[in-house]
């Protein structure tokens, strides 16, 4: 089978990993830590499936106009997409589908969303309601802090058109898991759950990032709360895409916070999560290239199994992330990380320079797996992998799966 991997991440760079282990894989346009990565635009590339990584051209109707042509596409259209697209429409969806999530309010006025946090107690979660890779979230205790991102988002400064229309949220307790599904229109089969940490500083302080790490497996989520996500939440989710017309072929992440009262949604994504990605998919046994292509006919017959052994990644990320970086600064080390057992470096943001150097191309640059019998070997092998690689400000969390390992 002949693949291609649409996008150039490190989501894209673990799934032409662990796709190329059954199948021929190329990708567009790909990175320089990725074999086979051509210039071309998806249509102009033949091959049997095309897996869209991404969420911007999956909100963009690239399945959709792939599919137009008589391709086999793994991603969900445009209508399914919206739901990563819009966080207000995807809170609506949630409530529309009886799908447990906190109570929120949609703002497009200044003057009525600054009101509704004065006349509110925190913690506050502002959410912009368009695409902001992963950083449109701000969650504060400080009443001054909420006004000015509120500000900052309705008057465009801070994300632009996406932050034009915000979501107040009701803040969640209790810890954050992260559960991608892979769909076939009718089912939502679970992948390995895992979990992230999105905040930029050690002990999870600082401005919201895409990600800054994640293990997998999590040793706190039992079958009894696998069940009640899949029962409650990808369900539910695939019974309300029916109810719409809503043929949904691709991933459905579902980041759920274990609240004190149970389960609530966080968040509905369309792809797969980065750097969740990068520690569920090598962990799995099943072939992925065939449950993508059976997901994508529209009927999933292998079920997922996964390795007992555990994965964790860190991200090294440029000087001045999640806000302005700059590129261009040489990455050392990877031969020498990659040489200690258990590790592979995913490429998220970098470059080939003219004279052939390996640079920084982004806020993310690199991320370093680590898999090990147990949680405490893998982490030990992702931080002795991260120890031989160096690029000018770079910067990344000591503890990633502390806690579990």
């Amino acid at each position: 089978m002949r693949v291609c991997v649409v996008g150039g991440g490190a989501r894209e760079h673990v799934l032409a990993h662990v796709l190329g282990r059954t199948a021929e894989v190329v990708a567009t346009p790909g990175n320089p830590g990725i074999a086979n990565s051509v210039s071309s635009a998806p249509e102009d590339v033949d091959v049997d499936l095309y897996v869209i990584g991404p969420e911007a051209p999956l909100v963009a109707g690239l399945a959709d106009r792939l599919r137009a042509q008589g391709r086999v596409v793994f991603g969900p259209g445009a209508d399914g997409a919206h739901l990563e697209g819009s966080k207000a429409w995807m809170k609506e969806f949630a409530s529309r589908h009886g799908i447990p999530t906190a109570a929120h309010r949609v703002f497009t006025e200044l003057d009525l969303a600054v009101a509704a946090v004065q006349d509110s107690t925190g913690p506050w979660v502002i959410k912009t309601d368009g695409l902001a890779a992963g950083k449109g979230v701000f969650v504060t205790d400080s009443r001054d802090e909420a006004v000015s991102d509120v500000r900052a988002k309705l008057a465009g400064e801070s994300f632009g058109e996406a932050g034009r229309r915000i979501v107040i949220e009701q803040y969640l307790d209790g810890p954050e898991i992260s559960v991608l599904a892979i769909c076939d229109g009718s089912r939502a089969v679970p992948l390995a759950a895992a979990q992230d940490y999105k905040r930029i500083g050690d002990g999870d302080t600082g401005p919201n990032t895409g990600g800054m790490g994640a293990y997998s497996p999590v040793p706190f989520v039992g079958k009894d709360v696998l069940d009640e996500v899949e029962e409650k939440f990808l369900r539910r989710a695939m019974a309300g895409f029916a109810s719409e017309g809503i043929d949904y072929r691709g991933v459905l992440y579902a980041g759920l916070a274990l609240t004190s009262d149970g389960p609530r949604l966080v968040e509905f994504n369309v792809r797969f999560g980065d750097p969740e990605a990068e520690v569920v998919l090598p962990r799995l046994e099943t072939d992925l290239a065939g449950l993508l292509l059976q997901a994508a006919n529209g009927r999933i017959e292998d079920e997922p199994r996964f390795v007992e052994d555990a994965a964790v990644i860190v991200i090294a990320a440029s000087e001045g992330y999640p806000g302005p970086t700059e590129t261009g600064r040489e990455i050392r080390g990877i031969e020498r990380a990659e040489s200690v057992e258990g590790v592979t470096v995913f490429h998220a943001g970098t470059a080939v320079s003219p004279d052939g150097e390996l640079v920084t191309d982004g806020g993310r640059v690199l991320g370093v797996t680590g898999m090990g019998t147990d949680l405490k070997q893998a982490r030990e092998r992702a931080y002795e992998g991260m120890a031989h690689i160096s690029f000018e400000g770079m910067q990344y969390r000591r503890d990633i799966a502390g806690t579990q390992a």
